[in-house]
């Protein structure tokens, strides 16, 4: 059986994820694999933290002797066991595992002026008082109770013909 080393597309429409993957040769991109030796995340921002290998996995693959695609072997020969941006891998992957900092808002640059209605001083909150009194005064009124005599001497209510 023929081996490769390959990117197993993963993820949705528009957002790729890809699992880097030792493979039969004969079987489709997305297809059944043998063992999952890493990832690539294409969303990350920094270019140096999107990829993990599992080196002994790949250097054990890669000495029985699969053969991996242009793009993995890219890959390996940058992140992999003596690749040549570890250190700038490792820095990455630090930064990205440390908490963000966001710094305070401040104050706002612009506070709009409350709108004055046409024909008024005062300005709409202030108009509003009012209202908000007027109704508290109706509220506190004694409400009469509207009911039929019919109602009250246990009779059914029935409407009056004419």
């Amino acid at each position: 059986m023929a081996v490769a080393i390959r990117m197993k597309r993963m993820g949705r429409k528009n957002r790729a994820f890809y699992r880097i993957c030792a493979t039969d040769r004969r079987s489709p991109r997305d297809g059944r694999v043998i063992e999952v030796l890493g990832t690539y995340d294409t969303s990350v921002p920094d270019t140096d933290a999107r990829c993990l290998l599992d080196n002994d996995r790949v250097a054990y693959w890669l000495s029985v002797g699969a053969q991996p695609s242009d793009a993995v072997r890219v890959l390996v020969k940058k992140y992999g066991k003596n690749g040549t941006h570890l250190k700038e891998m490792e820095q990455a992957r630090a930064k990205l595992s440390m908490p963000r900092i966001v710094p305070e808002a401040g104050e706002p640059v612009f506070m709009p002026e409350p709108k004055v209605v046409p024909g008024a001083a005062a300005p709409v909150a202030e108009a509003a008082a009012p209202v908000e009194a007027a109704a508290e005064s109706v509220a506190d009124a004694p409400v009469a109770e509207a009911t039929s005599p019919a109602v009250e001497a246990g009779g059914e209510s029935q409407p009056e013909q004419a």
